[in-house]
């Protein structure tokens, strides 16, 4: 159960470490903040990647082995990256206008896949 709750909390990190990162593009996009000084939007995107850690945090000491959870850090810090990838392209391509998937993306998952794969590997 720690696994899927790690799992859990690692995906609405990841949303919000999107949005912080990259919703200021899209907010400037749809011409809400193309006044926005740079400082305003660094202080948005800490505001939304506080939510982030709110999420990280728990998910690293619940998942981590050290703790009693189910995975290592080599194996919590391949998990997250997937995820970071895997909910980064689903927001983008649904999103943003002109971003799409191509042959290359489908080949790097395939990738992440094996990443996984062999970070389990006993």
């Amino acid at each position: 159960m720690q696994g899927i709750f790690t799992i859990i909390l690692l995906i609405l990190s990841n949303i919000f470490m999107t949005f912080a990162w990259y919703g200021h593009l899209k907010l400037q996009e749809m011409k809400i903040s193309t006044s926005w000084p740079l400082l305003l939007v660094i202080l948005f995107s800490w505001g939304i990647a506080f939510f982030e850690y709110c999420a990280q945090v728990p998910a690293n000491r619940i998942g981590f082995n050290g703790n009693g959870g189910p995975f290592n850090l080599m194996q919590l810090k391949v998990i997250q990256e997937v995820i970071s990838l895997t909910v980064f392209t689903l927001i983008v391509t649904l999103l943003f206008k002109g971003e799409s998937l191509q042959w290359n993306h489908f080949v790097a998952f395939g990738c992440l896949i094996l990443a996984v794969f062999f970070v389990f590997l006993k």
